[in-house]
């Protein structure tokens, strides 16, 4: 799948170094790794703002929609209208939907459903792949 923002893995490297992302944000976000449960920045993050993609800087999520699901991964019940591409992913021997970022491609995570009203959707995010900006400025 092409998406509109393309770079090497040498450039993706370079921006996430320049980012000061996470070390695992690579894995995560170009390689489709998942950070371990319970150990990402977001996951108890509660600040009012927007979280965007890591790598090209994407607006993902308000923060008004991210919820605690209990499951050790940031979770939010809606993304911004056509930021996030669904990709059937068949690995690991089950059928889920991974998510990734509509502009750059990056590996977000995965959606489910058995998220909250109204949507009854699930974005449950890497960490590793988020980026937040305040409302505050």
């Amino acid at each position: 799948m092409t998406h509109p923002i393309q770079k090497t893995d040498a450039e993706w490297q370079a921006v996430l170094r320049e980012k000061g992302a996470e070390p695992v944000a690579f894995q995560v976000t170009r390689h489709a790794a998942t950070e371990r449960p319970f150990t990402g920045k977001y996951e108890t993050h509660w600040a009012d703002g927007s979280y965007h993609c890591i790598c090209c800087g994407s607006k993902l999520f308000d923060s008004d929609t991210k919820f605690d699901a209990g499951c050790g991964w940031p979770s939010f019940s809606q993304a911004i209208p056509g930021a996030i591409t669904e990709i059937v992913d068949r690995s690991h021997g089950m059928v889920r939907t991974e998510t990734v970022c509509a502009q750059c491609g990056a590996h977000l995570g995965h959606v489910f459903e058995d998220g909250p009203a109204p949507t009854g959707l699930r974005y449950c995010m890497n960490s590793a792949s988020l980026d937040f900006e305040s409302d505050k400025g």
